[in-house]
């Protein structure tokens, strides 16, 4: 009987043991043939058993073995791209984290400067409200006592009863460029009259028909112009600044 493991021998061996042993065989039916006794001795049972050891090669066993290594190379090929795909999707995840982190703090920013902006606003708001609302409780509050002159500084003292605090420098900063406090002055071209130079002049007279010769009236109209038109005497301070005219 053969034996089964002689397999792997051959395996090893490879093409060029079955070519000796075919060599050896071929010399050993000449040595039989030519009456050598040498060559019918021990060479003839080596090439015996050389034969045999072919015969039991099993057909396609080459083909199993490269076929395993070719299995074991796509099984590595097939764990490092694994490896490769984990590590890219590992850092998308990073980058988007990042973007995302970036994405809300500058959210959290622009709600903080939103908010600021809204309070900035409603505190002007209020504080041109409180303006009118001042203006109008003064107007309400009755007249001056009439005078026949008035001095700058009188006028000026009648102004600042008359104007909110907070706004007073911008409206004396008007009527200094306008009239320079005299509560008499018309533009001869234009017949502007007065401490604001209202143009005409007779526009005063929604504030009292006294408008000619009283400083308090022309003041009123005056103030209750520059909220009306630009929101407060600051506001129209502004315009003027940048036109020379309001």
């Amino acid at each position: 009987m053969l034996e089964g493991h002689r397999v792997s021998r051959i395996s090893v061996r490879g093409f060029a043991v079955a070519s000796a042993t075919a060599v050896t065989t071929v010399g050993a039916v000449v040595g039989v043939a030519s009456g050598d006794p040498q060559t019918s001795g021990d060479n003839f049972e080596t090439t015996a058993a050389d034969m045999t050891l072919l015969a039991d090669i099993p057909a396609g066993q080459q083909a199993q073995v490269q076929t395993a290594s070719l299995t074991a190379q796509a099984d590595a090929q097939a764990a490092a791209a694994d490896t490769t795909a984990r590590k890219s999707a590992e850092e998308s995840a990073r980058l988007q984290a990042a973007k995302d982190a970036k994405a809300k703090k500058q959210a959290a920013v622009d709600k903080v400067e939103a908010e600021k902006a809204a309070a900035e606003k409603k505190k002007q708001e209020d504080a041109e409200r409180a303006s009118r609302d001042a203006t109008r409780t003064t107007a309400s509050a009755g007249s001056f006592p009439q005078q026949s002159s008035y001095t700058v500084a009188e006028v000026q003292a009648i102004a600042r009863s008359i104007v909110p605090s907070g706004q007073f420098q911008c409206f004396s900063n008007i009527v200094n460029h306008e009239s320079t406090w005299n509560y008499q002055a018309q533009n001869a071209s234009s017949g502007a009259y007065g401490l604001v130079q209202a143009l005409p002049g007779s526009k005063m007279s929604s504030a009292g028909a006294d408008w000619r010769t009283n400083p308090a009236t022309q003041i009123k109209w005056g103030l209750g112009y520059m909220n009306e038109r630009y929101g407060s005497p600051c506001g129209a301070w502004s315009f003027w600044q940048a036109n020379n005219w309001y």
